[in-house]
């Protein structure tokens, strides 16, 4: 199995169908939490569908078109951090994330991101990494913007959640951007 260590205290891990029931268990008692931003929280509506989801993300591993996470925190399931899609072409990914309620403030998802990130840049050779989020969700918001990403742009009115649009906040980095931040220790 594929595993990232981040720290003392988090593990990023392949998504395999043994990790469907658990997932499953997440999203369902965190339900209201995740449906504010993400619509497809009411798609999940059975272990079967986490199983066809990693089904899918490990086609996509395979494939490496996308890369799907576990995040365990203190050997506890948590949430996920994906490369919803790998641009091998052009070098670039694009990073997806979600965090249980009782997880969110502690700092998990930007640890898991850096992590994703620095193994985007440094193993699988990237040149870029984008974040989208609606402009009104800031917890996600904030993640890109304290790694540093740069927004670089808005399209207007792309996010449909239940009863309204949304703008979409584009977020990226770049690999040479990444490393000078480490350099001057800014990661």
């Amino acid at each position: 199995m594929f595993a990232l260590r981040v720290d003392d205290e988090i593990e990023l891990r392949l998504l395999e169908e043994q990790h469907a029931e658990e997932i499953f268990a997440l999203v369902d008692s965190n339900r209201a939490h995740l449906r504010e931003w993400l619509p497809w929280v009411d798609e999940e509506v059975s272990a079967n569908a986490a199983r066809d989801y990693i089904k899918m993300m490990r086609e996509r591993f395979t494939a490496f078109t996308g890369m799907a996470m576990g995040i365990w925190h203190q050997d506890r399931l948590a949430g996920a951090v994906s490369f919803v899609n790998i641009d091998q072409q052009s070098r670039w990914a694009e990073i997806g994330y979600w965090i249980d309620a009782p997880s969110q403030g502690h700092g998990i998802i930007t640890r898991s991101c850096r992590a994703m990130i620095n193994y985007a840049f440094d193993d699988l050779k990237l040149n870029r990494i984008v974040i989208r989020c609606a402009d009104g969700n800031h917890r996600s918001r904030a993640i890109p913007e304290r790694l540093g990403f740069r927004q670089e742009g808005r399209l207007r009115q792309t996010i449909w959640l239940y009863d309204r649009f949304w703008d979409a906040l584009i977020y990226g980095m770049l690999a040479d951007e990444w490393k000078a931040q480490k350099q001057k220790g800014r990661l």
